[in-house]
């Protein structure tokens, strides 16, 4: 899909609007600036016909920028979605394995792309939006956007280990922040957990789980700041309301 050029929103008449490209590529719609990232890293973009290098400076009224060989145009119209993503689904655009992604999910006209990592055996709230700003902020533990997920794991959870979950857990990549942990439910041989982060690393409730002794048996995120799956059944989604972004964007300082 080739976007059509208006560079007149990105700065004002007459004015140069010199930004990062992967801020820019992110305002068009092209994803996260994170997702940015790899697409600049990966030699996916030329700007006036020489790959992109991070972290360079354009002028989108000047400078020519290509993604997979199409023009960079206009921001599309902002959209907000909430999906309950259901167990054997990716969080990713492709998959290097073929494997079912939440996009295929979604039948929206913009370019939506799901907001932070929800892994392929894991369940739940999954946002999707193309508004770049909003993305970042979501997925950049300094502005603390609480995930809520409710967590089945093997065996009996002592107040020892509670303890040690919410104090933060040391990790091959650093030590976790600290967490809001509470025991919901023991019986058998499981137990349910309620787990609230702040971060968003790869697979980390179930790591923090599995460094205290317990397998992650099922994992559902339920909600993400503000938001809840309220209703949802797995794989409906619905457009966020007025009021939700609102409450989102006010949640990460926009």
């Amino acid at each position: 899909m080739l976007f059509a050029l208006n560079l007149g929103i990105i700065g004002l008449k007459g004015e140069s609007a010199v930004e990062r490209l992967q801020k820019v590529m992110a305002q068009a719609g092209i994803g996260s600036r994170r997702a940015c990232e790899e697409l600049i890293k990966n030699n996916r973009v030329l700007v006036n016909g020489k790959p992109a290098v991070l972290g360079q400076r354009v002028d989108p009224e000047k400078d020519e920028i290509l993604v997979d060989g199409r023009p960079l145009g206009a921001r599309e119209p902002k959209r907000y979605i909430i999906l309950h993503k259901p167990r054997g689904y990716v969080t990713t655009s492709r998959d290097q394995f073929g494997r079912p992604s939440v996009l295929d999910l979604v039948s929206v006209q913009e370019r939506v792309y799901p907001v932070g990592r929800l892994d392929y055996d894991s369940e739940g709230l999954v946002l999707l939006t193309n508004d770049g700003e909003l993305a970042f902020r979501v997925m950049h533990p300094k502005f603390q956007l609480p995930k809520t997920y409710r967590v089945q794991v093997r065996g009996q959870v002592t107040p020892q280990a509670i303890d040690r979950l919410a104090r933060g857990i040391v990790l091959e990549d650093g030590p976790t922040a600290p967490a809001e942990v509470e025991l919901l439910q023991a019986s058998g041989d499981s137990s349910v957990l309620k787990i609230t982060i702040r971060e968003g690393r790869n697979r980390q409730v179930r790591r923090m789980c599995a460094a205290v002794g317990h397998e992650v048996l099922r994992l559902v995120r339920e909600a993400m700041g503000p938001l809840t799956l309220g209703g949802l059944a797995a794989g409906e989604y619905r457009a966020l309301r007025p009021q939700e972004i609102q409450q989102l964007l006010r949640a990460v300082g926009l």
